[in-house]
């Protein structure tokens, strides 16, 4: 007989079941419990300008960020020539990870409770970065904010855009999920 393992769910995931979801339901009078919205995955890439001159770059990359998100990211490559910037078809211009589930909700409770909080000077992300149907996208301008990378471990600080898409039909929809899941939206 095989022994069933118990998986702990994300603490976040949890939040969400329990009170989040209701509260949402009943804010927006929603009939069933599958019109809830949910976020149903996070994109995080980071372009690599420098990839051109410097091999390494990717690599370096690719290595941050599969510390960041706890998987393996895959390497964008170039679709076209661009002369201008000495860019050939197929070189690789970037490092991207697509999270779901168990790892979506790891990644976003570390990136709400950890990161975001390290940054310099920080007053609060802009409720001005949704696009229309509900999905939020959030530049940060150093990997450093999360704590799973060291100072002396980085080659190069690099940005990295963080793409939190939802399954909410409107950007009030969106923000209100995003503000109860705790994300810290600037205050007017």
């Amino acid at each position: 007989m095989a022994t069933a393992q118990a998986t702990v769910q994300p603490r976040l995931l949890v939040r969400f079941r329990e009170s989040i979801a209701g509260e949402l339901r009943q804010e927006f009078g929603y009939q069933n419990a599958m019109e809830v919205p949910t976020v149903t995955k996070i994109a995080v890439n980071v372009g690599l300008g420098e990839a051109v001159e410097n091999a390494n770059a990717v690599e370096a990359a690719t290595k941050d960020l599969a510390a960041i998100t706890g998987q393996r990211p895959y390497v964008r490559r170039s679709k076209q020539a661009i002369s201008n910037f000495k860019l050939r078809e197929g070189m690789p211009i970037g490092v991207s990870a697509t999270l779901r589930g168990a790892r979506m909700w790891e990644f976003l409770d570390r990136l709400l409770s950890a990161g975001l909080p390290r940054i310099r000077d920080f007053r609060g992300v802009s409720d001005e970065a949704f696009d229309g149907r509900g999905n939020y996208s959030l530049g940060i301008t150093e990997q450093l904010i999360f704590p799973e990378l060291s100072f002396d471990d980085v080659d190069r600080v690099r940005g990295l855009q963080v793409n939190i898409v939802t399954s909410a039909k409107s950007d009030a929809e969106g923000k209100r999920l995003l503000e109860l899941l705790g994300m810290p939206f600037v205050k007017k």
